[in-house]
Formats: C-alpha cells, structure tokens, sequence
C-alpha cells in the first residue's frame, strides 16, 4: 500500500509517518522478548500499542485525503484495529486485570 500511494508527492510525508508508526509495533513486541522485568517487558507492550493506535490514525488521515484506494486503506484499518485489540489483550493479562 506505502508503494502505491507513495508515488503521489502529497502523501510523502503522511505515508513516511505510516511506515515508521506501523514497524514500530513489531520493533517493540520483540524489544520486550529481551526485557529484564516484567514491567520493562510490559511496557514495550504498551509502546506498541501506542505505535498501532498512531498507525490507526494515520491510516485514517489517509482514507480521508484519497478515496481512490478505500477497500485496500479499510482492509489495513480493519487489521490494526486486531492487531491493537490483541497487544491491548494482552497487556490486560500481564497486568493480571482480565
């Protein structure tokens, strides 16, 4: 999807901010893998959760400014709002507050 719209010059910088918020949340789901503490580890969680609610956004901002693209932006939409619900999940459990 980053190819496709990026070829138009008025998406540069939105799409530039997509990629980087959208590999954030993998960086930081395997940067807890090598944490010291359990609150380290669940707080590299909690970054990737912020990362993947950025990621909603700027999916959003996308969907708005070109209409061309929809079905292709909403499958996007629709994954990171899973992939959110499952990293919030299980922040829940490593909190002990299901």
């Amino acid at each position: 999807m980053a190819d496709k719209l990026r070829d138009e010059k008025v998406f540069y910088s939105v799409i530039d901010q997509l990629i980087r918020s959208s590999t954030s949340i993998g960086a930081n789901v395997v940067e807890a893998k090598s944490s010291h503490s359990k609150r380290d580890y669940i707080k590299y969680f909690e970054i990737a959760l912020k990362s993947a609610n950025e990621t909603k956004y700027w999916l959003a901002l996308v969907k708005e400014i070109n209409q061309n693209n929809k079905i292709l932006i909403d499958n996007n939409l629709k994954e990171i709002i899973e992939i959110a619900n499952i990293i919030a999940s299980s922040i829940l459990t490593l909190k002990n507050k299901k």
